[in-house]
């Protein structure tokens, strides 16, 4: 989760929760449904979730003290206990801090912890220091890309041979690139980036999370875009943050996602969908398990095949990661 999580053109109704009604709910959830809670009969590749400790001396660039769902340490030992109950047997990391030495302290962290098959870094592509970071990183087989936030100067980066150069380099690495919280902007510029690097994988983090815009302009932009990625089989999309707030209420039957999940689902086609949790960002709606079960729900409705490819197959294609554990799958 980026720092200054960015605003959706559409009213929203999927806002964080406060503690108190986050416990609440949690406390509401572990009684009423999590003993309906079954562990996923397909081995599961969490494709997104961060690590951080605000305990390192040197602290944190996010979550700030004030937030007191995420400011805790989050590292392999605690998601673990979390998520080996449902079936995920192993994550992949996606970096978030801008920090340039956080890229190999997350890397020495997922060498520590054979749940971790992949870590996603932090780069800047256009600068002097990219190319020899990358090669400096991707040394070490479990780091599988970079994030970089699109969508924040209308394209212009484009404009920049040595941008696009470095994305290409990105592509030659067989790396992929994950983008940030999704926004019209960002959306046209994964088309752009598609258009200069077409053998670039790119990934559209959180979707689900943004509803269609209501301007005009804005929907026409949204429009072109989601047409541009339905032949586009290098772009992928992460069916994550799907929950939503609505009022003081954070619905947990699938019937209420379903006609977002269908929207995703029909632009990007079951082989390009990947599971991902968000934790422990995901906690500020609810936690883990809440969300598992509306995903796991909706796509083992879909048949046995196609929840395999959305829970851990299409994520061997798009990230190639590294496999660590018997449990682990391997196509």
């Amino acid at each position: 989760m980026e720092t200054g999580r960015q605003q959706m053109l559409a009213p929203r109704h999927d806002l964080p929760m406060n503690r108190r009604t986050f416990l609440g709910v949690a406390a509401g959830l572990t009684l009423a449904d999590a003993g309906a809670q079954t562990r996923s009969s397909i081995p599961v590749i969490d494709t997104h979730i961060h690590l951080y400790d605000p305990s390192r001396p040197q602290g944190v660039p996010w979550p700030n003290k004030e937030n007191k769902i995420l400011y805790q340490t989050s590292l392999p030992p605690r998601y673990r206990k979390i998520v080996e109950p449902l079936g995920i047997v192993g994550a992949i990391e996606v970096e978030c801090s801008p920090w340039l030495e956080d890229n190999q302290w997350v890397l020495d962290i997922a060498q520590d912890d054979t749940i971790m098959v992949g870590t996603v870094g932090r780069l800047v592509p256009g600068t002097s220091e990219f190319r020899p970071n990358l090669e400096r990183f991707h040394k070490n087989p479990l780091y599988r890309g970079i994030r970089y936030g699109l969508g924040r100067q209308a394209g212009k980066e484009f404009d920049r041979p040595e941008f696009v150069a470095d994305l290409k380099a990105l592509a030659d690495a067989d790396l992929v690139l994950d983008t940030a919280n999704p926004s019209v902007a960002l959306l046209a510029d994964v088309v752009r980036v598609s258009d200069r690097v077409p053998n670039l994988r790119v990934i559209i983090d959180h979707l689900p999370q943004m509803l269609r815009p209501a301007e005009s302009a804005a929907q026409a932009s949204y429009d072109v875009s989601m047409k541009a990625f339905r032949d586009r089989p290098q772009i992928y999309v992460k069916v994550s943050e799907v929950l939503r707030r609505v009022g003081e209420q954070i619905p947990v039957d699938v019937e209420f996602y379903r006609p977002r999940l269908d929207e995703v689902l029909d632009v990007f086609g079951i082989d390009r969908v990947l599971y991902g949790s968000d934790w422990p960002n995901g906690d500020q709606w609810l936690p883990v398990p809440a969300g598992f079960k509306i995903v796991q729900e909706y796509f083992m409705g879909k048949g046995q095949a196609a929840a395999e490819k959305y829970f851990w197959r299409n994520s061997t294609r798009a990230y190639k990661w590294v496999k660590r554990t018997a449990a682990q799958p391997q196509a």
